[in-house]
């Protein structure tokens, strides 16, 4: 059975990913830099991110390679006060909290390597 997932995103400079997700959005870094694939992973609460290099290549968001479409979606409870939280340390809302037309509560964000992250919770719609 499935317990759990994790994101593993791609980045062109894990470390100053890395660096906007803790000052911007609240996680702590652990660093695997010296790991035969070196990866940093992020933590805040019970989520966790797993960053790793890119090569040198540019990350394409979903929205640009498909023409819709989240890079990560988070399961959130008190998504106002997150909401806010991301405001009051300037990381772009792309959209405001509201409800979807798949009834869903949630708001979206653009992280520093121009990924939209959907934070919500499913069925707490209209």
């Amino acid at each position: 059975m499935l317990i759990k997932s994790h994101c593993v995103f791609p980045a062109p400079n894990i470390i100053e990913t890395a660096r906007f997700y803790e000052q911007k959005m609240g996680f702590e870094a652990v660093h695997f830099l010296e790991a035969n694939e070196p990866h940093i992973c992020l933590y805040r609460d019970t989520t966790e991110i797993i960053l790793t290099r890119t090569n040198g290549q540019k990350v394409i968001p979903n929205r640009d390679l498909y023409g819709y479409g989240y890079d990560g979606y988070f399961i959130t409870k008190d998504q106002e006060e997150l909401q806010e939280e991301f405001v009051r340390s300037n990381v772009r809302i792309v959209r405001s909290l509201n409800h979807t037309d798949y009834l869903n509560k949630e708001f979206v964000v653009e992280d520093i390597d121009g990924r939209w992250l959907a934070f919500g919770m499913k069925g707490h719609g209209k």
